[in-house]
């Protein structure tokens, strides 16, 4: 990390007011913090990892302090990684001075899979296994250590027989429906096969003493009552009437409260008829017109559901936690036991190719059992549910969903509000859309509902795919000042403009300058001017002085001299421009 790094982290942070997760700074003047090995920890055990920084006092509006021995304090916090911390681990360590301070930097990796959970020596793998939440450490569980541990490998847990239970438990239709799939779209391996060849090849039952016996996977695809064995291996679903999920002044607690029980095809379509029983619907604006909607799209539910059943952690520590559906009047939360499996990582979310299962078994079955009333399978196994959760979300206009991986349990939030409401679209009209693109207005009307974003979220806002296009269209908005950068590089957020907050329905608000009739004026004074003194005159960022550079000369108000080329290029004012045209503007 280098001093400009540290200084747009510690900016970000400022102008947040708090730590992003994978930031955490310590005063730590004189001694290393013993509260250290529990962040060391949680990084280690948290997607993505994080950085440490000693010498910053979060106390003190996360000003730099510096540390009286910074060497002392490098050899003290590497000895920390070796001998506290189970395995030991590796940081990158660096000491950056500023301002004549000295600032210890811990750049801490996520551990392999294989690997997880690191833990502090002195208090075991049970009690000292943490992981990073919001801006604090929190102690994982016995259960959610052991799930860490289960997930090392590839889980079979999917694969074991029920005990107790028999191919009685299947129902028999779906059973039917699935071997008559199967032998026709396999069938020079299943053509002549029995159905108790079939399911047996595929997993569905085992052989144990002698006896067919449904696996986990089978009875989770193919039962009648799962629960008979497995009693949350449901889901349940909540309707709260409060944002907070507190009852209301009259003492009502929920407006519904179900638990969903059967296969998982089952329990797809009866939580997701549920929650279309407690939607209503609203008005979404189509070019001139509007049209109705659910409030959240059935589609999107729909992948959100399958993706929250299919992939949920079916560990032994794991099997007493349900699916869980909670819906507020201003968002739908989905809940359900274990994190990210495998490659995956929550910024690559959605992304094409990109796909690992947990339960590779209940995954491959799923592909060809199809849902009660319906002639379409439960999944494709394809990696594509949360790129077609993300495009239901932008066709009805909404906020894309929000996804939180806590390493031991996955979450999606879906908000409920229409993005580009009369409200909204009033505004981007008052802000001046000339020349930005749809997926421009998506982000200023994520960023005016408080969303900070950065190059990953705002690809998965809007559609975009490429990260370069990202970032150039992002860069455009910091350019026309309607946006504010923090950071920079993988490290930039982007969150709305003070001037385009301030906008109204009635118009524009005078804080952000004329900067035409400025750079205008500027060049009537000196004659012609580079881009660079522009930018240094007028305190822009060179990135808006390029934009409006750009701007006037397609306006013909000013061109390029013959003095300087490339970055080096001069401007001067057009001979027929009349500056009293610029007093309007």
């Amino acid at each position: 990390m280098t001093p400009d790094e540290l200084r747009d982290i510690l900016k970000s942070t400022q102008a947040l007011g708090a730590e992003a997760a994978d930031i955490e700074a310590k005063k730590a003047e004189s001694a290393l913090p013993k509260s250290a090995k529990e962040t060391l920890s949680a990084f280690s055990n948290t997607p993505g990892g994080g950085t440490l920084i000693l010498g910053v006092d979060e106390a003190a509006g996360f000003s730099i302090t510096g540390v009286s021995d910074a060497g002392k304090m490098q050899s003290d916090l590497a000895a920390m990684c070796r001998t506290d911390i189970t395995p030991p681990i590796s940081p990158a360590i660096t000491i950056i001075s500023i301002d004549g301070k000295n600032v210890v930097i811990a750049e801490v990796s996520e551990l392999p899979r294989e690997q997880k959970p690191a833990y502090c020596t002195s208090l075991g793998m049970n009690r000292g296994s943490y992981i990073r939440v919001g801006e604090g450490d929190r102690r994982l569980t016995p259960e959610e250590v052991q799930q860490l541990i289960a997930d090392r490998g590839q889980p079979l847990f999917d694969h074991e027989a029920v005990a107790d239970s028999s191919v009685d438990d299947l129902d028999e239709r779906s059973v039917a429906e699935y071997v008559k799939r199967m032998r026709s779209s396999n069938s020079r391996i299943f053509g002549d096969a029995s159905q108790e060849v079939i399911l047996r090849m595929t997993k569905v039952t085992t052989k144990v003493d002698g006896k067919d016996i449904p696996t986990l996977a089978g009875l989770l695809a193919l039962g009648i009552y799962p629960q008979q064995y497995f009693p949350q291996l449901n889901v349940t679903f909540v309707h709260f009437p409060t944002t907070t999920g507190e009852s209301t002044s009259s003492g009502v607690r929920f407006l519904d409260n179900i638990s969903v029980n059967g296969s998982i095809p089952a329990m797809t379509k009866d939580a997701l008829l549920a929650i279309q029983r407690n939607m209503s619907k609203r008005a979404l604006i189509v070019g001139e017109g509007r049209r109705d909607v659910w409030e959240y799209p059935p589609e999107a539910l729909r992948e959100a559901l399958v993706n929250a059943l299919v992939h949920r952690d079916l560990s032994p520590g794991s099997r007493g936690t349900q699916v869980q559906v909670e819906m507020y009047p201003d968002r739908l939360r989905i809940l359900n036991p274990g994190g990210l499996f495998g490659a995956l990582d929550i910024t690559r979310l959605g992304e094409e190719g990109r796909s690992s299962a947990r339960n590779s078994l209940l995954m491959k079955l799923l592909e060809d059992v199809t849902v009660p009333g319906e002639d379409r399978t439960v999944c494709e196994n394809r990696g594509s549910g949360i790129r077609a959760m993300n495009i239901a979300f932008r066709q009805a206009g909404m906020s894309p969903p929000h996804f939180i991986d806590r390493t031991t349990s996955f979450e999606v939030n879906l908000p409920n509000h229409t993005l580009l409401d009369d409200d909204t679209v009033v505004w981007l009209t008052a802000l001046g859309r000339e020349g930005l693109r749809d997926s421009q207005c998506i982000a200023l009307s994520l960023m005016r509902r408080g969303e900070v974003l950065d190059n990953s979220k705002y690809r998965s806002a809007t559609g975009v795919s490429d990260s370069r296009t990202a970032t150039f269209e992002l860069q455009d908005l910091v350019a026309r000042e309607l946006v504010d950068q923090n950071g920079t590089r993988g490290g930039a957020r982007y969150t709305l403009s003070e001037y385009a907050a301030s906008v109204t329905r009635e118009g524009r608000q005078r804080i952000r300058l004329n900067r035409r009739r400025q750079i205008t004026q500027l060049l009537a004074v000196h004659g012609e001017l580079s881009k660079s003194e522009i930018s240094e005159l007028l305190n822009l960022n060179p990135k808006t002085a390029e934009h409006w550079i750009r701007t006037l000369k397609s306006e013909g108000r000013i061109e390029s001299t013959e003095s300087g080329k490339g970055k080096h290029a001069k401007y001067k004012l057009h001979p027929q421009l009349d500056l009293d045209d610029l007093a309007d503007y």
